[in-house]
């Protein structure tokens, strides 16, 4: 059988150095994806967090200075581990192109399992687009909560709307003042199925509604550039997920 493999290729207006520093340690992946840990050498630990108790851990699996960084995430029971891989070189007349490879997609349900990564990674991927843009060389303060809730995106998403005062979903390009635990205003840069992005002016602003049977909702802050009461912060956008969907008593 052939290897189930996802890819992704970027053409970035950055050196190869700067793009390695932002996918190979743990401030850089940060400022664009969620809080990272990298132990910069081959077999070293990388620990990812997603938000509440999601979280993700693996192993450094590859480790070139400048060209090549992968690392392995340790899957429960007898799944393999899933592989990412990343690949930087220089561009013609200048930049770089960072290339994303992903396996280890198995099981069943493979199929929606790739269609789930592939969405959330071009996110990422035009966060860190977005993020040379806009705000590039400054630190990132990040704010992230995430819930699941019954259900499916499309019935999450009137709620999630009411919640950021909205009347629906915006299209890219236009102003919002999101409310809730507080208010972000900014251009909408992101509108799928999945996701709603805003660009405020010190930062991303993501919120997400993912899956049909079970939806994992999200909401990922990243501010550049002056700290944040990143603790207070997440505090109030976690009480704001748990309000929007209570969770099921344990019995």
């Amino acid at each position: 059988m052939t290897e189930r493999k996802l890819e992704k290729s970027y053409e970035l207006d950055a050196s190869p150095e700067q793009v390695w520093d932002l996918i190979a340690t743990g401030p850089g992946i940060s400022t664009w994806f969620v809080p990272h840990e990298v132990e910069q050498r081959e077999g070293g630990a990388v620990k990812a967090s997603f938000g509440g108790a999601f979280t993700g851990t693996g192993r450094v699996s590859a480790w070139e200075p400048g060209r090549r960084f992968g690392y392995a995430e340790q899957r429960p029971g007898d799944s393999p581990d899933v592989a990412f891989e990343f690949l930087v070189e220089g561009r013609d007349g200048g930049g770089a192109v960072l290339r994303f490879v992903q396996s280890g997609f198995a099981g069943e349900h493979w199929e929606d399992e790739y269609d789930s990564f592939d969405k959330g990674w071009s996110l990422f991927f035009e966060n860190l687009r977005s993020y040379l843009e806009h705000f590039a060389g400054q630190p990132v303060h990040n704010v992230v909560s995430m819930v699941m809730a019954p259900g499916s995106q499309e019935q999450v998403w009137p709620v999630l709307h009411r919640g950021l005062g909205l009347d629906g979903h915006p299209a890219v390009g236009e102003r919002v003042a999101l409310t809730g635990p507080q208010e972000l205003t900014g251009v909408v840069d992101v509108s799928t199925p999945e996701f709603l992005g805003v660009r405020s002016a010190h930062g991303l602003h993501r919120i997400g509604a993912e899956g049909d049977a079970g939806c994992g909702v999200s909401a990922y802050h990243y501010f550049y550039g002056e700290p944040v009461d990143t603790e207070t912060l997440t505090k109030a956008w976690d009480a704001w997920l748990a309000e929007l969907f209570p969770q099921p008593a344990r019995t």
